[in-house]
């Protein structure tokens, strides 16, 4: 299988007009009376071609759109990019995020091999620098990913490295773009190594394999240790809800418990994370079977699983000093003689029995026993994250996750992390009018709720598997599907959860 594209990332302190380079990055704010400074200088050895250019209308600097000025003898790049910013009064950091993955993109597409980038400098002093060579690395790994493991053949190739240098003429600013890049890459690559796993099909991850590449995850870090349960081990400690769900695959469903312990001891007022991530390696819906129309999008039913591990593997980089459990309910949900039907009633690992109504209703079942898990654990914290319900997609569209839970501080926590990481989420409710809906007649619980608000019911079924533990619920159904190829992230798998997750572990630790 070919190799995802490597990205090599490095700061220099160089003269912007003297960077020798195959492509410079630069921004422009589409409301910016004049170029910048930085501007100025390279339209002075561009011979006036930046401003010719702009004076012509045919680049207005609107987010996500881009322009190349070629160089020439005088000129230490051979191109200059001009990245759209927008308007300088809606910028946010994610706007510099963007602008790196609209840069990294667009080299990635023109082939090029070395790429500079100053885009900080359009922003003045208005981010702290650090952060903002942080965005920049971050914004580069989700431009240049490409998902082309299987493609044998390609009419006009492409590079398999891209060499990017953030750039400043300032020895002390490059020293801090430095500091932010180094984060940046550990979550970059942590994001595209999720994208990778969410990307492969049911043929090649099914959950044996998703548990094999988190064994080998453990096994290339000294602070992770990795367990996995077998349908056996299920058995024999009650978890019927994920062993329900994959009872009609020939690949029988695991549980993988991936445990973060920091080199140095944590300090104890620093509490227990208990990540848990819906990992449905394929989705057929079951007996209650989808429509055929995009089924084959199905393979990212695991996203949440594995944003959960892209978030373990940059929590180890990191060396974040925060105990983390990464949980992770894995099945592939098929039809089959040996299928769960709606109408059973299974016994889950807290002992609270459910009622099966629909076998599309699947995330759930596997979620409570992981939830459950976590709880058992002592995890002081608890945040799951799937892609869980189309309600929540029908409610905020592709743009947003839903955002649910017990705890008002975690949930601005949450908030002020997704502002940061430029995943966004909007909190909705799941008290107890939703959670009366999910009572049974015949059983605890049920697996669906009415036709309403069906995003806010499955949390509130989640809800009642956390105990008295602190609790955040994250549907990120519609995030990690297939866009259109106009967003930073390109086409397939986004990664979405691993920024937001990594930033909070990074807040509890106290890094940020």
């Amino acid at each position: 299988m070919k190799e995802i594209i490597k990205v090599e990332m490095k700061t220099r302190t160089v003269d912007f007009c003297k960077c020798k380079t195959d492509m410079l990055a630069v921004g422009v704010f589409s409301d910016a009376k004049g170029l910048d400074k930085t501007n100025r200088e390279l339209d002075s050895k561009f011979a006036g071609s930046i401003e010719r250019l702009i004076k012509s209308g045919d680049f207005e600097g609107k987010e996500q759109s881009s322009a190349i000025v070629y160089g020439n003898d005088k000129t230490g790049a051979k191109r200059v990019l001009l990245v759209g910013l927008g308007e300088r009064k809606k910028a946010t950091l994610d706007t510099i995020r963007r602008a790196a993955a609209n840069a990294a993109k667009k080299a990635v597409a023109m082939k090029i091999e070395n790429l500079g980038m100053a885009l900080h400098k359009a922003f003045g002093g208005r981010f702290d620098i650090t952060t903002m060579g942080q965005a920049c690395a971050e914004g580069t790994y989700l431009g240049s990913y490409r998902y082309d493991e299987f493609v044998t053949e390609s009419e006009n190739g492409r590079l398999d490295s891209l060499k990017v240098e953030l750039i400043d003429s300032d020895a002390a600013k490059t020293k801090k773009l430095n500091k932010g890049l180094s984060s940046g890459a550990i979550i970059g690559k942590a994001q595209s190594y999720a994208r990778t796993l969410a990307n492969r099909p049911g043929n090649v991850i099914n959950p044996a394999e998703l548990a094999a590449a988190a064994k080998q995850l453990a096994g290339s870090s000294r602070t992770l240790s990795c367990t996995v349960f077998d349908e056996k081990q299920l058995a024999a400690k009650g978890m019927n809800g994920i062993l329900a769900v994959g009872a009609g695959s020939q690949n029988k469903p695991r549980l993988i418990v991936l445990k973060y312990t920091p080199a140095r001891t944590v300090c104890s007022k620093v509490p227990t994370v208990g990540l848990v991530g819906k990992a449905i390696t394929f989705d057929s819906g079951g007996i209650s079977i989808k429509p055929s129309a995009r089924m084959d999008q199905m393979k990212l039913d695991k996203s949440g699983g594995v944003a959960v591990l892209g978030t373990m593997k940059a929590a180890a980089e990191l060396k974040l000093g925060v105990n983390v459990y990464g949980i992770i309910p894995a099945a592939e949900n098929l039809p089959s003689g040996t299928s769960y039907r709606p109408g059973d009633i299974i016994t889950t690992f807290s002992g609270k029995t459910v009622e099966v109504q629909n076998t599309d209703a699947e995330g759930r079942l596997i979620l409570c026993d992981g939830i459950a898990y976590a709880e058992k654990q002592n995890c002081d914290i608890i945040i799951d994250i799937a892609t869980l319900t189309g309600a929540c997609m029908v409610a905020l569209g592709k743009y947003m996750a839903g955002l649910m839970g017990n705890d008002d501080k975690l949930i601005k926590t949450l908030q002020k992390c997704a502002e940061t990481s430029g995943e966004k989420i909007w909190y909705m409710p799941s008290g107890d009018e939703y959670a009366e809906e999910m009572k049974s007649k015949i059983a605890d619980l049920k697996n669906i709720g009415s036709n309403w608000g069906g995003a806010c019911t499955a949390a509130a079924f989640l809800r009642q598997f956390v105990g008295n533990k602190k609790w955040a619920h994250l549907d990120m159904a519609g995030m990690d599907m297939p866009h259109n190829g106009k967003n930073s992230a390109g086409t397939g798998s986004t990664g979405f959860g691993v920024r937001l997750l990594t930033t909070y572990l990074m807040n509890v630790a106290g890094k940020k």
